[in-house]
């Protein structure tokens, strides 16, 4: 069963927020943060990304001075009150408004050992370099930054709390710039209120990473590190959990995650549509962008036409978890068997694109002569990422896309 805490969160004044409030670390390049950043000097990329304080081109993100300038800034947004940890401990919620859909996710501390012990359950694998980047900055810092994203199965306890409180005033309420999505922040400071959240998630078997899988990582071992370190360790100081914001599955919004592929690995586009339709039917829709409306149909972009590509039957066993993923299916029997496209980790002939950015993205690249065509897939819903966590398996790469992402710099937690 999961366990969470309450935390004394280390928050910008209410004035302030939108001045500290950032996007996550690792969503924009180091010259996309200097841009945001401009030369406001409350903006949380000076902590998260601090390289962009150096003269440009001058470092890399993973020099040690970079990590030293965290640890400076974090102490300097504190003693410049830019940063003000809250007097007692409290769990928050935090509200995303994306397209007129809103989602409430309770800002908590997530045991470090429900990750080791696999109660927080992952769907993707992690790399080295970057879970040792993330490490380094929870080190130094001697804090969690940024929250994980978690998903947990639908409680009506929590649901009817998270709605009482969200009626209320919100301590910050904003429009954040370049995605133009809400966001709203509460205070959870009741002591019963407190108390109904711990014992709603003793009850919960597990969570799921959504999206933060090199972040959990990196706090989970720093916090065993820590344990490890500590004679007098209990098991109860603020080290052993990490901050996550925890969301209910059904409220999740998950993106396609598309692909654009260079070349037909030497066909034509009339002997790729013939190959197709050994495994697919095809039908033509014509020039106007045309999206997938179910699980195992597909949209070809190609020669200025769409086309729908539906799996035909038995092809594929319903009952397993990977197999029967969309994004197994098209890299199996599209990618793989028909271009060539084997890994899709280093293949330079193949790129991707998040939902987000529309199908006129993917007809952009493909009219631009970049591309030769593309692929639109189906979203892959919470249930199917559950269902593969639950069986011990990992998602194929480039599968899931979350929107919104979750803003930095509302809330942090120090390990001490």
């Amino acid at each position: 069963m999961a366990r969470v805490k309450p935390f004394r969160g280390l928050r910008p004044p209410k004035e302030l927020v939108e001045r500290v409030e950032s996007r996550p670390y690792d969503v924009l390049n180091s010259e996309e943060a200097r841009a945001e950043a401009g030369d406001n000097e409350m903006s949380l990329y000076h902590i998260i990304k601090p390289e962009i304080d150096f003269p440009a081109g001058s470092v890399t993100e993973y020099d040690a001075c970079v990590y030293a300038r965290a640890a400076e800034n974090f102490a300097k947004f504190q003693a410049k009150g830019w940063l003000v940890q809250d007097e007692a401990e409290m769990y928050y919620v935090y509200a995303q408004t994306m397209k007129g859909k809103t989602q409430y996710g309770l800002v908590v501390g997530a045991s470090v050992n429900d990750y080791v012990n696999g109660v927080i359950k992952k769907h993707e694998l992690t790399r080295k370099d970057k879970e040792e980047d993330r490490m380094k900055h929870v080190r130094v810092t001697d804090a969690n930054l940024e929250p994980v994203f978690l998903a947990y199965p639908d409680d009506a306890e929590l649901d009817a709390l998270v709605a009482r409180i969200s009626a209320g005033e919100p301590e910050y309420d904003f429009v954040a710039p370049v995605d133009g999505f809400r966001h709203r922040f509460w205070l959870v400071s009741e002591a019963s209120d407190i108390a109904t959240i711990t014992a709603a998630f003793a009850r919960i078997p597990y969570l799921y990473i959504a999206d933060g899988h090199h972040r959990s990582a990196a706090a989970a071992l720093v916090g065993v590190e820590k344990a490890r370190q500590n004679p007098h360790h209990r098991g109860d100081e603020e080290y052993n959990y990490f901050m996550a914001v925890c969301f209910p599955a059904s409220q999740l919004t998950i993106l396609d995650y598309n692909r654009v592929v260079k070349d037909l690995n030497g066909m034509s586009d009339a002997e790729f549509l013939d190959a197709l339709g050994e495994n697919f039917e095809v039908v033509p829709k014509g020039a106007a962008e045309y999206r997938p409306q179910q699980l195992h149909e597909f949209s070809l972009y190609l020669g200025g036409m769409w086309y729908s590509l539906m799996l035909r039957p038995g092809l594929v066993d319903e009952q397993s978890p990977i197999e029967s993923l969309d994004v197994s299916i098209s890299s199996r029997l599209i990618l793989d068997k028909l271009l060539g496209i084997r890994d899709l980790r280093s293949d330079k002939r193949i790129d991707f694109v998040g939902g987000l950015r529309g199908l006129g993205e993917l007809k952009r690249r493909v009219d631009s002569g970049e591309m030769h065509m593309a692929l639109a897939l189906y979203p892959v819903t919470m249930q199917q990422i559950m269902n593969i966590a639950d069986s011990g398996n990992i998602m194929p790469p480039k599968a899931t896309w979350f929107e919104p992402k979750l803003r930095s710099g509302l809330v942090v937690h120090k390990l001490s």
